[in-house]
């Protein structure tokens, strides 16, 4: 099973828009440094299971990695402890930056 998704395109729109989103970014500190979306919070997925709290319960949670692989798994453990608006961002970080950001490199 897949988490919703939400593409790069439709999250522009949607932070364009001013929509309130929680976008939680669970790649590593060195895969921030090559590429982020303004605004993330950063947990690890590896740390996502302790610090999982640290995610607003009632927010708009888009979850963000390289490619939406990673994310996809957030998202599935966030909704199985009870986050009802959940999304992964399909494509992760490289589709982002191909098709939203192209400043931001691809890796």
């Amino acid at each position: 099973m897949s988490a919703p998704i939400v593409t790069p395109i439709e999250l522009k729109a949607e932070l364009d828009a001013g929509k309130s989103l929680f976008l939680l970014d669970v790649r590593e500190d060195h895969e921030l440094e090559v590429s982020k979306i303004e605004g993330v919070v950063h947990i690890p997925l590896g740390e996502l299971e302790a610090r999982f709290s640290e995610v607003p319960s009632g927010a708009d949670v888009v979850v963000v990695c390289r490619s939406g692989m990673r994310s996809d798994r957030a998202a599935e453990f966030l909704i199985g402890h009870g986050y009802g608006l959940v999304r992964n961002l399909a494509t992760g970080m490289n589709g982002w930056c191909t098709t939203v950001d192209p400043s931001q490199p691809v890796y």
